[in-house]
Parts: structure tokens; sequence; C-alpha cells
């Protein structure tokens, strides 16, 4: 089940749907304007397959409540359940966050690739927030370049993830995939394989040729790693 909603739809009666965002396994996500205030917002519109009961919903509502105030995950705001073509469809409404998927951001870059010193910059600003969600006892469970905002912001980067993939209480195994995920992004975001072998010791303690028990020996969690970088030396 498809919905495409076309712009100018409303959901709930209160929200105008802008344009549609992207989509995946679970359902839709759409730009649209809360027309009470002129503001725009995010709207999730879940499969439902992938919302038995309610499931999917409440847990994304609970785990972003929960984890409010770590700054790199999208704000949720409030839920709605509406009716398309008389299936019944639970919607979620957060933040509208201004910027470009990571992934498309790092192609549009001078050789399709971060330099070395953006890339640190990018992965310690990952590394800062994914460690707020770690403090919390929780963990993100699915971190790509597909599911990251991003927006440069002078030397640095604002970014945001989207998505939460952890169902279970987490474990130690739990946060070091988080990590290895962070690494193998900042790995991919830097040239991947095709610039591996030139860069510094630095870059390459950190990455460890992607291999997972170099990496969660070093770095446990994402705490871990951000003080590795603010405190690493360059050759």
């Amino acid at each position: 089940m498809k919905y495409d909603l076309e712009p100018g739809f409303m959901i709930a009666g209160k929200y105008e749907v802008i344009d549609k965002l992207g989509s995946g396994w679970e359902g839709e996500v759409y730009r649209v304007k809360e027309k009470a205030i002129g503001v725009e917002r995010a709207a999730k519109l879940f499969y439902p397959r992938a919302d038995s009961r309610n499931r999917a919903t409440k847990f994304y509502a609970r785990k972003l409540h929960k984890l409010r105030h770590c700054p790199i995950l999208i704000q949720y705001h409030t839920g709605e359940r509406i009716a398309i073509d008389g299936e019944k469809v639970n919607v979620l409404i957060s933040e509208y966050v201004e910027g470009e998927i990571l992934a498309s951001f790092v192609r549009r870059q001078p050789g399709r690739k971060l330099t070395p010193f953006e890339g640190l910059h990018l992965l310690h600003e990952l590394s800062v927030g994914v460690e707020v969600i770690h403090r919390a006892r929780e963990y993100h469970g699915d971190l790509h370049d597909d599911n990251i905002i991003i927006r440069r912001k002078g030397l640095s980067f604002n970014v945001k993830v989207v998505d939460m993939f952890n169902w279970g209480t987490p474990g130690a195994e739990n946060y070091k995939d988080d990590v290895c995920d962070l690494i193998r992004i900042f790995y991919d975001c830097i040239g991947g394989k095709s610039t591996y072998w030139k860069q510094s010791p630095g870059i390459k303690y950190i990455v460890s040729g992607l291999k997972r028990s170099l990496i969660t020996e070093k770095f446990r969690t994402a705490g871990h790693l951000r003080r590795y970088i603010e405190t690493m030396e360059w050759e």
C-alpha cells in the first residue's frame, strides 16, 4: 500500500501536505504546514502492516519523548489517526528540519567525498549526539548516510538523525553497533576504500580497517569515540 499524498491534502483537518520527503518500509514522510499557525512540520504516515496494534507509533512517540533533550534527534510533537481509502492510518507529527540527506550532500562535494578534516567534524558531531542517547541507556540501531540530515554551519555541521530501530533493552553490543555504524559512515564519507590507504595514522586508528573487534576494543560507546576525537593529535 502506498499513499502518495498530493500537495494540498489535509491530514486530520490540521496539516496541509506540501510535498513528500521520502518513504521506507514503515511508511511515508511528508512536509506539511500546520494551518492554524503557518508552521512547517514533518508528518510520518505508517503503513498498517508496519504498525500492528499501534506498536510502532507508540514506540516512536515514547522513545522520542524520552530523548527529547538529545540535540541530534528530530523532536516529536503529537500523534493523529486518520482514514485513507477506508484504512485507519497512524500519523506522527514532528519538527521539520531543513537540510539534505547526508548521502546526497557527500555526492555533491569535490571528488564526491569530504576531506578528512570535514569528516572528523561530522564524526564528532554525530558522536556527541549519539553519546546522549547512550547515556540515556538507549541506542539507535540503524545509523547510515540515508537517515542523517545535514546542514553545513561554518567549519562544522548541524546534523539530525531520523527513525529509531531498536525495540528491546539495550546491551553492550547495541552500543558497539552504533559506534561501528558511526565509523562506517565516517569511512564512506572520506572516500572509503579508494582513499583509505593514504589516510593519516590517526584516522586509520579510528577506522581500524572496519574490523569490529578492533573498533570496539577502543570505543565501547559513542562517548569513548567523542573523547578520542577531541584529544587526537594531527600528524
